[in-house]
């Protein structure tokens, strides 16, 4: 251990033991996935506040853009679980059908959110909400990934970005 950090530095670095994940304690999150991950809100946060306090112009493209962010996240979402799994899977570790499933839905879940602007519906306000929803219910796949699938810190970065997304993504709706 190098002379200026604690113990509770060292945590969850090589060599170094890490909490375990039934609630006592995580693991830190790296630097570069906590300031990444954090960064991918800022793209939201511009749409909220194109639409609550920029010009009128704006409103449809920060609108059009905010749909498309939380449509891709959600669906890079699945991917990352999807990966996940397949990880496990090649491990020979069990991997439930259920986390399969739950990999593919965020995609199709978008996919379906874009088809009433296809058909000339009322768009992308209801997609929206459908898409915060999402993006908020997305940590509880986490969570069973987290169990035996994940990093040990995957949660403490989880839960914040996909509220903090999703609350974005709601505001931008309810404009």
């Amino acid at each position: 251990m190098r002379g200026d950090q604690g113990p509770v530095e060292q945590l969850g670095r090589p060599g170094h033991p890490s909490p375990d994940r039934h609630g006592h304690g995580q693991a830190a999150v790296p630097h570069w996935p906590l300031r990444l991950g954090w960064a991918g809100l800022l793209p939201q946060l511009a749409c909220a506040a194109a639409v609550w306090a920029g010009p009128p112009e704006w409103r449809y493209a920060a609108l059009a853009i905010a749909w498309g962010y939380a449509a891709l996240i959600l669906s890079f979402l699945g991917g990352l679980w999807w990966g996940l799994a397949a990880a496990a899977d090649h491990r020979h570790e069990p991997v439930p059908t259920s986390l399969w499933i739950a990999a593919v839905a965020p995609s199709l879940l978008a996919l379906a959110t874009y088809l009433p602007w296809v058909f000339g519906l009322q768009w992308p306000g209801p997609s929206l909400v459908v898409l915060a929803l999402a993006l908020a219910a997305s940590p509880l796949v986490d969570r069973r990934l987290a169990r035996h699938h994940a990093p040990r810190w995957w949660m403490r970065l989880r839960w914040p970005l996909s509220e903090g997304l999703a609350a974005a993504t709601l505001l931008v709706a309810l404009s």
